[in-house]
Order: C-alpha cells, then sequence, then structure tokens
C-alpha cells in the first residue's frame, strides 16, 4: 500500500519547485492534491500534468495573505474532495536585502506571504483536521530561520516565526490527533536560487559534506515521511533538510 493512499493534500505554492516536487511525491504515495498558488498558469499546467499520470489533482487560485481566500479554498477543497487530511505550508518568497537597504514593502511581503500566509492556511484548514480526529500540518521553515543569515533579516524573521508557530500548534492540535512539523531546507536548487552568484553557490558545496545543493525532490520526501502513518509519533519537530550544511 502507498504510504498516503486515500489522503488529501492541500499543497500551497504547489505550482513549481519544491511545491510542485511534493505534488508529484503525493501523487506517486496514492494521495489527492489540492494545488494553492497565486500563479494560474503554472498551477494549472502542474494539475493538467498531474492527472495526466493518473493522479488525481486541482489548481485552486488562492492568495494566501488573504484569510476569507484561504477559507473559501478550504471549503472548496472538502466540497470537491470530500476532506483534507493534510496541509503543506509552502508558499514563500524572498526580497533580500541588508538591514540598512531594506524597505518596509519588502519587509512586510516577506512576512506577509512566509509568516501571515503560514497562519491564514492553518486557521482556515485546522478546524477540518481537527474535526475528524486526524490530519497532518507540515510548514516551511529553512536553514536560515535556525541561524541567520546576512541580507535577510524579513526571510530569517518569517522562517524562525514558522518554528514558533510549529511548536504551539504541535501543543495545542496533538490531543485531537493532528502532528505538526516544521522541515528545514538547506540550499536547494531551484528557481529561487537563479539570482544567486555562482560563486557563492560553488562555495556552499564546499562547505557542505554531501558536496551538492539539496534538490527539489529532497525536501518533498521529508514531507513525504512526515505525512505518513510512519511519522505518527513525531510532532513539534524541525527536520533540517540540509546536506550537513550545518553540523
Amino acid at each position: 500500500m502507498k504510504r498516503l493512499e486515500n489522503k488529501v493534500a492541500i499543497i500551497t505554492g504547489g505550482a513549481r519547485g519544491i511545491g510542485k516536487a511534493t505534488a508529484e511525491k503525493f501523487i506517486r504515495e496514492g494521495a489527492a492534491v489540492a494545488i494553492w498558488d497565486i500563479d494560474a498558469q503554472a498551477g494549472q499546467a502542474t494539475a493538467a500534468a498531474l492527472a495526466q499520470s493518473g493522479g488525481k489533482a486541482k489548481f485552486y487560485s488562492v492568495n494566501t495573505t488573504d484569510l476569507a481566500a484561504t477559507e473559501a479554498a478550504a471549503a472548496a477543497v472538502v466540497s470537491d474532495f470530500g476532506r483534507i487530511d493534510i496541509l503543506v505550508n509552502n508558499a514563500g518568497i524572498t526580497r533580500d536585502a541588508s538591514m540598512k537597504k531594506m524597505t518596509e514593502d519588502q519587509w512586510n511581503q516577506v512576512i506577509g506571504v512566509n509568516l501571515t500566509g503560514v497562519y491564514h492556511c492553518t486557521k482556515a484548514v485546522s478546524p477540518y483536521l481537527v474535526d475528524q480526529g486526524y490530519g497532518r500540518i507540515l510548514n516551511a521553515s529553512s536553514v536560515v530561520g535556525l541561524y541567520g543569515n546576512f541580507g535577510q533579516t524579513n526571510y530569517v524573521a518569517s522562517k524562525a516565526g514558522v518554528i514558533g508557530m510549529t511548536k504551539v500548534w504541535a501543543r495545542e492540535f496533538g490531543r485531537k490527533g493532528v502532528t505538526v512539523n516544521a522541515v528545514a531546507p538547506g540550499f536547494i536548487n531551484t528557481e529561487m536560487m537563479e539570482t544567486v552568484p555562482q560563486t557563492y553557490l560553488d562555495e556552499l558545496k564546499s562547505k557542505t559534506p554531501m558536496a551538492r545543493m539539496g534538490e527539489a525532490v529532497d525536501i518533498a520526501n521529508a514531507y513525504a515521511f512526515l505525512a505518513s502513518d510512519e511519522a505518527s509519533f513525531i510532532t513539534g519537530t524541525v527536520l533540517s533538510v540540509d546536506g550537513g550544511l550545518i553540523l
């Protein structure tokens, strides 16, 4: 039996990158997938490709910074799929700048998507998980949320905040049969890394015991494990998937 057979998963930011790889992995593990994203073209293409591969998937245009939009989308998923079992809070953005140069808009955009968006999605979806006495909530943090990084005050604050919320929700939802965990990726080979100078990427590889960048599927595999029954006694944890970058 596949590890996520007959489960229904919502994956935010599921149109591309780590979210897309997670959707593909979940489909292979037997889940039905609801993709929430603001990129309609990419989201519809991903859902269509998943359906063509034999999976059950549907795209929903959702701005996670809008609580009403997430509540409406959660109700739509229940209407379309019959239930929700897993929420992967994967959507995220970067607007990097040093503290001296960072603008109020850069701060607000990143906090709005990476932190408030996670709160909104969990606020909208958790009642369904609690009511059925079962669920998995998986939050995307980052290695920099644990250890900091130059020029990322907004991003680091958001990812550290996600870790804090993960631990609170693990305490609040545990008795309801819902586990809540975070994954802290290292530097992963996605579109988000395309603006990073190659010299810096080469330096990161040289400092990583695994001597390579991570791939989106590495994070998808971690999400799939934490979403499965194999992880039923794991909650409130932060799983670093960084190739040993920080030891």
